[in-house]
């Protein structure tokens, strides 16, 4: 009984939001629109939930020693630093804006930095030219960067310095176009078969979710 009302809840709203998708009806969209409302409403839940979740987890790893269990006392500073001083002085406190700022905003940027460095990786094992595919997908990569990056410009001009019976300008239009006709033909084509394929995989699981095939939603793993 306890797993049949979150399936006929997850089968109502399931087929009340694909009408409401299907049907340009005022009432439709009202009807979109507050369940989004109500969303949004639930949403302060399941962020208390997720914080709830966070503290569990890294208490866990202090009482079991975990490995680098010593950062989670970092993790519960900065939680209870910035609970103190933004819940009774609200977000725009100058100490939470600083705290903010400095701390926080550097740390993302810090995080979203080493990104690069994994891409790099993955690229120069996926560059190598050892196959045919794998030489015109270097290629390809090599103009597309050359054309994006400021730095790309530079080192153009300066290969085509080294050939002085060459029109700069006009090789410099070419190799733009090159780039233009990279993204917008295969790179796009590519890219639209892969968002159809996603597409398709959603709509297959929202169909098992919805008739209740799909359960793992419900913690039992069935």
């Amino acid at each position: 009984m306890k797993r049949l009302i979150p399936l006929a809840l997850c089968f109502f709203f399931g087929i009340v939001m694909i009408a409401t998708q299907f049907s340009p009806h005022p009432i439709s969209k009202r009807v979109f629109e507050e369940v989004v409302n109500g969303a949004l409403i639930i949403s302060p839940f399941a962020l208390v939930l997720a914080t709830v979740t966070l503290i569990q987890t890294h208490a866990t790893r202090i009482s079991r020693r975990s490995d680098h269990w010593q950062y989670s006392f970092i993790v519960f500073a900065g939680l209870i630093t910035m609970v103190v001083i933004g819940v009774p002085f609200g977000p725009k406190n100058s100490v939470f804006e600083w705290l903010y700022n400095n701390v926080q905003v550097p740390m993302d940027a810090t995080m979203f930095s080493l990104l690069a460095f994994f891409i790099a990786s993955a690229a120069y094992r996926a560059f190598r030219a050892r196959t045919t595919e794998a030489t015109l997908l270097l290629v390809a990569a090599l103009i597309v960067m050359l054309g994006n990056v400021p730095v790309g410009n530079l080192v153009w001009n300066k290969l085509m310095s080294w050939i002085p019976w060459v029109d700069q300008a006009s090789w410099a239009d070419q190799a733009s176009a090159a780039r233009e006709w990279i993204l917008d033909n295969p790179n796009l084509s590519a890219r639209r078969g892969i968002i159809l394929g996603v597409s398709l995989g959603v709509i297959s699981q929202s169909v098992r979710i919805i008739l209740g095939i799909e359960r793992s939603y419900l913690g039992g793993g069935d």
